[in-house]
């Protein structure tokens, strides 16, 4: 692991190739193919990437097929996420992707973020949600308003050798989060914490927690509050859930019972949790569409090199019309469903307006991984149907998409409630 790219060293070095050699940018257009202002502002395809993003991307890739591969199936079965893997992910920079440089992490970009999760995500969608949640939930709150003693505190660990878990979900309050019931009374200069949290993330190996608590019930959701909270404190980890896919995922309970977390461990102001975690699930749900992408890129790239091979009736099964046709329908959609996410991606970094295309993306990622694992499975017959193969694997992770992060439905909601504004 020692010899792997690190990339935290990638934008010193980008810097350097950058005053070396002309922009991917600065690339010639068509003159007469483009308007004036298209010639000024050089509009790029989505799939335009920066070097630095670039390499990351190779990087991620030769990480996830050299380390996390041939360790997929004994994760799955063993349903635990190896410590190996862990460190190689610290090692090689992925836990602290947009964390400045200064800090430990590698000072990138969000799409650098959301690549490098679907790519981990075409070998094991486990060990991305991983990644995903600790980078996109639990670094970037804490980034963007934590106060500098936190992030110079907390942001180095998290970048180096702490896991992050973000604890929004109560039994009581899933889709509706914020019916959340765990209390934080404030006594002198600390907060007592009471309650729990369930289906919570990475929660079997974290340090360190985000976990959303009411200050004041009497006022509702505008009493619900961020803490930064250290395992160490008295986290109790209570039941391990057994879930039908991303299996070595850890996905707990917690229990808080008179936690006491000092009053500068507050993340942003008194009262605006509900805010922050609206905001944060918004990047987070690109996160997971990326996800899906990655589950169902992962699942062609199983199934067709053996539908290539594969032959009946004296004619490769990728080579039947009936199967052309359906192989180039999915790779149509999960193109637009990638497109989807490049822009949604794009857009947040812009700071421009994302809601809708986020939930877009998630919603029409989730519902192509679905169908491309699923198809994959048919495509190349009984041995998909079969645990060594790999794609029933891809089948089960991919369920997990439509309900994560905020369900299809409230995916379909909040598209919904956006369009009507635009003609009202």
């Amino acid at each position: 692991m020692a010899s792997a790219l690190r990339i935290s060293s990638l934008a010193s070095r980008m810097a350097v190739r950058s005053a070396a050699r002309p922009s991917l940018l600065a690339a010639p257009v068509r003159a007469f193919s483009q308007s004036a202002v298209a010639r000024e502002n050089h509009p790029q395809s989505l799939f335009r990437f920066t070097e630095d993003e670039q390499m990351l991307q190779e990087s991620v890739r030769k990480f996830a097929n050299e380390v996390v591969k041939p360790r997929t199936f004994n994760m799955d079965e063993t349903e635990h996420l190896d410590q190996v893997v862990w460190d190689g992910m610290f090692e090689n920079g992925l836990m602290g992707i947009e964390t400045p440089e200064e800090l430990g992490g590698a000072g990138m970009s969000f799409t650098a973020a959301i690549l490098a999760v679907e790519e981990l995500s075409r070998i094991d969608a486990s060990v991305s949600v991983a990644c995903d949640v600790h980078n996109t939930l639990v670094n970037t709150l804490l980034r963007q308003h934590g106060s500098d003693y936190l992030k110079e505190k907390y942001l180095t660990r998290l970048a180096t050798d702490t896991v992050g878990s973000f604890g929004l979900t109560e039994a009581g309050s899933g889709s509706d989060a914020f019916a959340l019931a765990t209390t934080a009374t404030k006594k002198g200069d600390k907060y007592i914490i009471n309650g729990g949290k369930m289906w919570i993330t990475n929660s079997g190996e974290a340090g360190i927690f985000l976990v959303f608590a009411n200050v004041d019930p009497s006022k509702g959701y505008k009493g619900i509050t961020c803490f930064l909270v250290e395992k160490e404190w008295g986290v109790t980890i209570a039941k391990k859930e057994k879930k039908l896919g991303i299996k070595c995922s850890s996905t707990c309970e917690l229990n808080f019972e008179d936690i006491e977390v000092p009053a500068e461990n507050i993340v942003g102001e008194i009262g605006k949790g509900y805010k922050y975690a609206i905001e944060i699930l918004n990047e987070g749900r690109v996160g997971i569409a990326a996800q899906m992408i990655g589950i169902a890129q992962g699942s062609l790239d199983l199934a067709l090199p053996y539908m290539a091979q594969r032959k009946q009736f004296g004619t490769a099964i990728l080579d039947f019309q009936g199967i052309e046709h359906q192989v180039a329908q999915v790779a149509t959609e999960l193109e637009a469903a990638r497109l989807l996410t490049y822009n949604a991606a794009r857009l947040k970094e812009e700071g421009a307006p994302f809601v809708k295309e986020a939930a877009m993306a998630k919603l029409y990622a989730s519902q192509i991984a679905e169908k491309a694992a699923s198809k994959a499975i048919e495509w190349v017959g009984g041995v998909g149907f079969t645990r060594d193969f790999g794609l029933e694997k891809f089948y089960r992770d991919a369920k997990i998409g439509a309900i994560y992060e905020g369900t299809s439905n409230i995916q379909l909601q909040t598209i919904a409630k956006i369009i009507k504004k635009d003609y009202r």
